[in-house]
């Protein structure tokens, strides 16, 4: 990457104890093509080799994926059989992905709103909550069938996940994504453009706020929303709220809910611990001794 190109960004905002999944896994993000910048938030890299397996969580960003993934060594006999590649739509609830032995993932994601224009066939909302094999979104990759069995191997597979260097493997992730668009969209540059004012500014807390920045009517926000966001409008401010009080819990262990539960817009502390605990599993000070532990 040269010295001038613009760098990923660095937050772990979304992941579940971000410091114990960076104790185990080399994770690592990436710029794409500028021909893709407008659409994606970045490609991200994994790499492990676990003595014992060990289950990733995360709260999912509003985004589409594109995972490419192998668990194994290449070459081994059921090599075949370990590697596949996916779309996983918006994530609704907590996801949480078992990592053993040896393993790599090779992953795009994209802005909200950002996907459509490679998949314009499709409402965003077609893939919420479902992870499909890649050939369901784009038969021309070949490989439609269940993930995880050699029938669902795409041709792209092989040129992302062989290379051990990180340039070879964006190289072919940029390779795949330009061989499928992007598609003029204007409405899409309107979903990523709302969804980058809710993310930045707090005073966007309900969706019709959101509707009267935006010019259009309620209905038109969400059928904007569902076909290329995937979820509504509501979803998402509730989401990127719940991110910041993650980060937050994770951060400062002695901090004033009360204070970061009207900060971020919830109606009292009560409301946030309850959206938390159901989220995570704990409430938020049960969390930051968790993640604040040695």
């Amino acid at each position: 990457m040269s010295a001038s190109a613009p760098r990923p960004r660095r937050d772990t905002r979304g992941i579940v104890d971000p410091a114990e999944l960076l104790s185990r896994v080399r994770f690592r993000r990436h710029v794409p093509a500028p021909e893709l910048r407008p659409y994606l938030e970045h490609y991200w890299l994994m790499d492990w080799e676990l003595p014992e397996p060990y289950a990733s969580r995360l709260v999912p960003h509003p985004s589409v994926n594109v995972v490419f993934q192998r668990y194994g060594r290449p070459g081994a006999p059921t090599a075949a059989a370990s590697a596949w590649a996916e779309v996983a739509g918006v994530g609704l609830g907590l996801f949480t992905q078992k990592l053993t032995g040896v393993g790599r993932v090779c992953g795009v994601q994209f802005r909200p709103g950002g996907f459509r224009p490679f998949a314009p066939a499709w409402p965003v909302s077609t893939w919420t909550g479902r992870r499909v094999p890649l050939g369901d979104v784009f038969p021309e990759e070949g490989g439609a069938g269940s993930a995880g069995t050699p029938a669902a191997v795409p041709a792209a597979l092989p040129a992302v996940l062989s290379p051990d260097d990180d340039h070879a493997r964006v190289a072919a992730l940029d390779a795949f994504l330009l061989a499928h668009g992007p598609a003029p969209d204007p409405a899409a540059e309107q979903a990523m453009e709302l969804v980058d004012l809710i993310r930045s500014e707090r005073t966007v807390r309900r969706a019709s706020r959101l509707a009267t920045a935006s010019g259009l009517s309620a209905r038109s926000l969400q059928r904007l929303f569902a076909g290329h966001v995937g979820v509504g409008p509501k979803w998402v401010i509730l989401r990127y709220r719940f991110h910041e009080a993650l980060e937050r819990a994770g951060s400062a262990g002695d901090a004033d809910w009360a204070a970061l539960a009207a900060e971020l817009g919830y109606s009292d502390q009560a409301h946030l611990v309850r959206d938390f605990t159901a989220t995570i599993g704990v409430p938020p000070t049960a969390y930051a001794r968790a993640v604040s532990a040695p």
